[in-house]
């Protein structure tokens, strides 16, 4: 008897204290969802979602979140906590090498006093340590619309180190270092969503979908908003870049232009159509004899549509990836010839020789 008493006033008792640690992360999710919001764009093919996450970061309409081709559309849309829907929003910044952008609200309202959160006044506050419980706020798997609520993990802060990762074979961006969690938080549309505490101050920004190149298993990770690095540019004098100054300069922030001295020289032999505009298809229109497109069976009028499973939605995502393969290694194209997908496999080639300079 006495046990049977003893066994069901300790699950009374766990109940009781399920129930006020329920409340508590109730109440926290009620207040950083308000400084949310769903991101929509450009998207809907393979491994390309057309949805994200956002943090509002001011009150008059700011709202940072990660740089993906999802920003790369005429008509991005923004839906706030409250269901309001903005469309035709404007991408103020996009900052690769901290894989950030900033948008702003398309709207003629004023006094919008937005909840929001306060980059400056969290990043004062001490960076979290290993073992610190954190929750995890994104629109992953496009969970929420209009005024639905953004999805809540809990987990625990089990690393802090330096970002190695990529997907499919793009490298990863940003190297800074950055909060590795316990907790599946890094899903399709997860990135630009929140991590807090336990008490809901921010922590940081869930980054994409990316693969730990030492142990090609997927990680979960958010970027502190404290982080601040320092890279080397063009001209070659080094710029310290901050997610405080992209959010704080806004309009007047300017990217950094990267010194390219570390891209890997190689060679294709394609000729893409020209490009005058951002968003300009990757379609072939000519290919060299003997090289390494002729022999992979690349003809004029394709449109390369993917890269190792990687939509190409530009021809500039298309040089971005082929500066970074290294001369001599495979990979696998997907193109539309016509109405149908075809395989493809090229091996990029070495750069080249130079032509001495005319006499």
């Amino acid at each position: 008897m006495t046990r049977h008493l003893t066994a069901a006033l300790l699950a009374v008792g766990l109940c009781a204290a399920a129930a006020r640690a329920d409340t508590p992360f109730a109440e926290i999710h009620d207040t950083v969802n308000t400084k949310m919001c769903k991101v929509f764009g450009s998207g809907g093919f393979k491994n390309l979602v057309a949805y994200g996450t956002g943090l509002v970061v001011s009150k008059d309409g700011y709202i940072l979140t990660v740089a993906s081709p999802l920003l790369d559309t005429r008509d991005l849309r923004v839906h706030l906590y409250d269901g309001r829907r903005y469309s035709h929003c404007k991408v103020i910044v996009v900052e690769p090498e901290l894989d950030i952008a900033l948008i702003k609200l398309n709207t003629t309202e004023k006094n919008l006093n937005l909840p929001y959160f306060d980059l400056e006044a969290e990043a004062k506050k001490p960076l979290a340590k290993i073992g610190h419980g954190v929750l995890a706020f994104s629109n992953q798997f496009e969970i929420a619309t209009r005024d639905e609520p953004m999805s809540i993990q809990q987990g625990i802060i089990m690393a802090a180190t330096r970002l190695q990762g990529r997907r499919g074979i793009h490298e990863a961006s940003f190297h800074g270092n950055v909060y590795v969690v316990d907790a599946i938080t890094n899903n399709p549309g997860a990135g630009g969503g929140a991590l807090t505490d336990r008490k809901g101050n921010l922590l940081g920004i869930l980054g994409k979908e990316l693969k730990n190149e030492l142990s090609n298993t997927w990680i979960n990770y958010a970027i502190p908003i404290q982080t601040a690095i320092e890279v080397e540019e063009e001209n070659g004098k080094p710029r310290k870049v901050s997610i405080l100054e992209v959010v704080a300069k806004k309009e007047d922030y300017k990217t950094i232009v990267k010194n390219r001295v570390d891209k890997a020289d190689n060679y294709t032999g394609l000729v893409l159509v020209p490009d005058p505009v951002d968003v300009t298809p990757p379609y072939v229109e000519e290919v060299a004899p003997g090289s390494p497109a002729a022999k992979a069976g690349l003809q004029p009028d394709d449109l390369i549509v993917y890269i190792d499973g990687e939509q190409v939605p530009s021809i500039k995502d298309l040089n971005k990836i082929f500066s970074k393969i290294r001369p001599e290694t495979p990979v696998k194209l997907e193109v539309r010839r016509g109405d149908r997908l075809q395989t493809l496999t090229l091996v990029m080639g070495k750069p080249l020789p130079k032509k001495p300079p005319q006499k």
